[in-house]
């Protein structure tokens, strides 16, 4: 009895994009899992609402984009076209001031970055719908992604050997004791844009939800417009992050 009860309880609790997922791919999800080592808790329903939001943020990006191409216009832009001219040339000048010559090649990287983080954060704000970026591994999975993107096109741009040079630092002698400390340094990189995404949002959701249990009207509306202050910071540092750690990694030392 009390599993049955726990299993309606979970099911309730799961949105109707999620319900919809699992109803169509749980079988082969969950043969997916078990096929790599990861045994779900729930084979009947192995996807969550975290990932359901991902992927519902992520086809919404598809879509948006697919219409601006469609209606491409010179003369008469339309809305989604003069949103998706804004978003490129606000992200553009930051990657030029940040990341310098030849930022075009990352652009696309930073903005979807920016873009996708955003509107994650910003879903926080729905009654009755976390923050997929609440979730811990949401953030480790962007800080992940950043950390081999940056590396590898460091080591592109510079070869291997001349990249490993910037963790030796300037000075040869002391070189056995700065490349440790750099390869540390640069590891512990994705820890630190990780738990800065989480924890801010985590945070923000948490004191939002007190307060509207507390105080169902009036006060809320206060930390709904701190959680979009603080939605559009984290997502802007994240993005600024990337763009110094490219810039990092694709300079030439002079």
């Amino acid at each position: 009895m009390g599993a049955g009860i726990r299993k309606i309880i979970a099911f309730m609790h799961q949105l109707a994009f999620t319900q919809l997922l699992n109803y169509l791919f749980a079988a082969p999800v969950s043969a997916l899992l078990q096929a790599v080592g990861i045994h779900p808790a729930h084979p009947d329903r192995p996807i969550n609402n975290t990932f359901a939001l991902e992927l519902l943020v992520v086809l919404g990006f598809i879509a948006f984009f697919a219409i601006v191409r469609a209606n491409l216009s010179a003369e008469k832009p339309g809305a989604p076209q003069q949103f998706a001219e804004l978003i490129h040339e606000f992200i553009g000048g930051q990657a030029e001031q940040v990341i310098g010559h030849g930022y075009q090649r990352f652009q696309a990287f930073v903005t979807c970055i920016f873009l996708f983080v955003l509107i994650c954060n910003l879903i926080g704000l729905i009654p009755g719908i976390e923050s997929p970026t609440q979730s811990v591994v949401v953030p480790f999975g962007l800080a992940v992604t950043t950390f081999v993107y940056y590396n590898f096109h460091g080591i592109r741009e510079q070869g291997i050997i001349g990249y490993l040079k910037h963790f030796a630092g300037p000075v040869w002698w002391i070189a056995w004791l700065l490349f440790p400390i750099e390869v540390i340094s640069h590891v512990a990189r994705m820890m630190s844009l990780t738990i800065r995404l989480w924890a801010n949002m985590f945070a923000g959701d948490l004191v939002t939800l007190v307060f509207f249990s507390l105080i169902p009207v009036g006060i809320p509306v206060i930390f709904l417009a701190m959680h979009l202050g603080v939605s559009i910071v984290q997502a802007f540092v994240f993005m600024l992050l990337a763009m110094i750690y490219l810039g990092q990694a694709v300079a030439h030392e002079h």
